[in-house]
């Protein structure tokens, strides 16, 4: 195939994935199946992470899904098996980008932002991509493909994605471990966290804001 022919087909892959969560549900999924009375712990566990990793590939919200591992599993279980499937998901992602979709947007790459992001991220590849899972606000998938379309190597990529989503994933976890206390200092820590986190979001994205709009208002003043 040629490159924008792998590039159309990731695309329709995407899609696809995206739309087919108008027939299933991986809450339901869960609730109805795999973790049903029976079924034995380690196949719950193993379909957990297979259908979070395929529920995360279909951009569904990850945060509900590591509220169902606290939910379902306990922390020190839901925390594992959350990370794993969070894990798995973004390999999934990086496999189909380097794949199908690398070779077509290389010529894209030319530019001196896109340049340098790919050199950043190709010399770099753990320490980049460990403060990009870290920091909040980031898009998770975004970080997946932009890694996948650079040169960094898979096992950086998993690692990074493994340690740098622990914090956020915890948080989730705990929260949903301990709903049915919503008064027990486990909740009401993983509700601050989580709070905190969605203040350092809005935070970062205000910056960035005046980062793109300020170089505009003085080019604007510039011409007069």
């Amino acid at each position: 195939m040629t490159p924008a022919t792998r590039l159309a087909l990731l695309i329709l892959v995407l899609a696809a994935a995206a739309g087919s969560l108008i027939l299933w549900d991986p809450r339901r999924v869960l609730s109805q199946g795999l973790l049903a009375p029976g079924v034995p712990v380690v196949w719950a566990g193993l379909g957990f992470v297979l259908v979070f990793a395929i529920g995360t590939l279909a951009f569904f919200p990850k945060p509900a899904l590591n509220i169902a591992a606290g939910l379902f599993f306990g922390i020190p279980a839901g925390l594992v098996l959350a990370v794993a499937g969070t894990t798995l998901g973004a390999v999934l992602a990086f496999a189909l980008g380097r794949g199908l979709g690398r070779e077509a947007l290389r010529p894209f790459l030319k530019g001196k932002v896109l340049a340098a992001v790919d050199r950043r991220l190709t010399e770099q590849g753990f320490r980049s991509l460990l403060l990009l899972r870290v920091l909040p606000g980031v898009p998770f998938q975004a970080v997946n493909f932009a890694a996948a379309f650079s040169g960094v190597r898979l096992r950086s990529f998993a690692a990074a994605t493994a340690l740098g989503v622990l914090p956020g994933t915890a948080a989730y976890v705990v929260a949903g471990a301990s709903a049915s206390s919503p008064t027990s200092p486990a909740f009401l820590t993983s509700v601050a966290a989580m709070i905190a986190l969605a203040a350092l979001t809005l935070g970062s994205l205000w910056r960035s804001r005046g980062v793109v709009t300020v170089p505009r208002a003085q080019g604007v003043a510039d011409r007069y």
